[in-house]
């Protein structure tokens, strides 16, 4: 029989508890999977299905921020408190100019959002996804709001932080490690993609999102929209890719541009609506 005063040594901590090992190399593996779990049971648990994904930058502020920016400058500018705001100044303008596209993915969303809730399906059947962070992702999940709506915001670490937008509904905000992964969430449940002026991670999202349905690899029909034709058409030389044969002209038929919130609407509502009527709706479209 044991003696009971016989010393004993400390207990060991189980792994999945050892913050130690789960951030350690060897543990990646675990981080990966994490990433792609924990959305799942959450979606699941929330009886989200569908997505509209909206892609753009994060430097396009509201008309309302963009015009008190430019004020603010135009201000120092009278009372001589700077004699080098001119380039500032430039760039304020600018802003103005772009925050057209934050007020028309505002209202898209809306439109959207409200939409969709007019389907008579279950109430997270079809919502906006957006990254999260600020600009038009913030765009995205505030028409969403204001329709009354819910939506999706998958945020991402960065080394420079990027914060939450404000907007997006709390049980559907989360956070990344891996862009990977969050590229996954956002094309698994995607019916629609709408790409907003933006720069290289806009880019970089768009560009996954045409591979993997020119490859056949997103299983199911995505509807993608480039809006502001005269920045898409301006930034990429499609016409050139068609020329040098890299693309064919069905693959262009992939895409289409659009530069009003009805237009791009219009096209939604009538591709999602055909492509829900003609298919059973699978009630769980993440696996």
């Amino acid at each position: 029989m044991a003696n009971e005063n016989q010393p004993r040594g400390p207990m060991p901590q189980v792994a999945y508890r050892n913050r130690r090992f789960l951030e350690s190399p060897d543990a990646r593996a675990l981080r990966i999977i994490s990433e792609y779990i924990d959305p799942l049971a959450r979606l699941r648990r929330a009886g989200a299905q569908h997505t509209v994904v909206f892609f753009g930058s994060a430097r396009i502020y509201s008309r309302e921020v963009a015009l008190q920016n430019l004020r603010e400058l135009e201000r120092r500018r009278k009372e001589g408190r700077s004699a080098a705001l001119q380039a500032d100044l430039q760039r304020a303008r600018k802003g103005v100019r772009m925050s057209r596209y934050y007020e028309e993915a505002r209202e898209l969303s809306r439109m959207i959002t409200a939409w969709s809730m007019k389907l008579n399906r279950s109430p997270r059947f079809l919502m906006v996804c957006s990254g999260g962070g600020p600009g038009i992702m913030e765009a995205a999940n505030r028409g969403a709001s204001e329709a009354g709506g819910k939506s999706i915001g998958l945020n991402i670490q960065l080394p420079s932080e990027q914060r939450p937008n404000p907007y997006i509904s709390p049980e559907f905000s989360m956070l990344f490690h891996y862009f990977f992964m969050r590229k996954l969430w956002f094309a698994q449940p995607a019916q629609a993609l709408i790409v907003f002026p933006g720069g290289f991670g806009t880019m970089d999202e768009m560009w996954e999102f045409l591979t993997l349905v020119q490859t056949g690899k997103m299983g199911h029909g995505v509807t993608i929209l480039l809006y502001g034709s005269k920045f898409w058409k301006h930034t990429i030389n499609f016409r050139c890719m068609l020329e040098a044969g890299t693309i064919d002209r069905g693959e262009m038929k992939l895409i289409r541009f659009v530069d009003s919130p009805q237009q791009a609407f219009e096209i939604l509502k009538d591709e999602l609506g055909q492509r829900f009527r003609q298919r059973p709706v699978i009630k769980h479209p993440f696996i």
